[in-house]
């Protein structure tokens, strides 16, 4: 078990440096490109590329981020108001169905990403293959997937409610033990 505890502590803080990298690297190519535009008239010729790859790597990468956390959205208007041993039963359910889901996608998307990488097309401007940049995609999806069945597993096993495996069930944390960041979550 302290394996795979280091193992979930490496990939979380390899998730967490994926999504800040590239959030920070579209906010630079934005800026850079609004400057260049302003200053010296062109626009960086490469900066839709870059910020498009950073775009897709924290849209995929950030579902598991957010299934881990419990930051994903959720339509939570008859779950908040359901009794504790309904809530329960969803806290099973949900995740259940969508590790499914998103497994299905991966293997759609790894199709997908197989007729990019066979076709062989490249960006226009750095000409790097655009498989490596949709390789993010599928793994995105696997990782989710794998994210939602730890957090069905969490809910069979613990008696508590968990609405993502670091997270618990914001109706069952009394207001006075709420911290701030618990407060946030809506």
């Amino acid at each position: 078990m302290k394996f795979l505890d280091k193992l979930d502590k490496s990939i979380l803080k390899i998730e967490e440096f994926i999504l800040s990298a590239s959030i920070i690297v579209i906010a630079l190519m934005v800026c850079a490109n609004v400057i260049s535009r302003q200053f010296f008239g062109p626009s960086i010729l490469f900066h839709a590329e870059v910020a498009k790859f950073a775009v897709v790597v924290s849209t995929f990468m950030g579902i598991s981020y957010a299934a881990r956390k419990g930051r994903h959205i959720s339509m939570s208007a008859i779950y908040d108001v359901v009794p504790w041993r309904l809530r329960k039963a969803m806290a099973i359910i949900i995740p259940l169905f969508t590790s499914i889901i998103l497994f299905a996608l991966a293997y759609i998307s790894i199709d997908y990403v197989t007729g990019v990488y066979e076709r062989g097309t490249t960006t226009t401007n750095l000409g790097i293959p655009l498989y490596i940049m949709y390789l993010f995609i599928p793994l995105g999806f696997i990782m989710g997937g794998i994210q939602y069945l730890r957090n069905l597993i969490m809910n069979i096993v613990k008696k508590e409610v968990y609405i993502g495996t670091d997270a618990l069930d914001y109706n069952d944390v009394k207001p006075e033990d709420r911290d701030m960041e618990d407060e946030i979550h809506v």
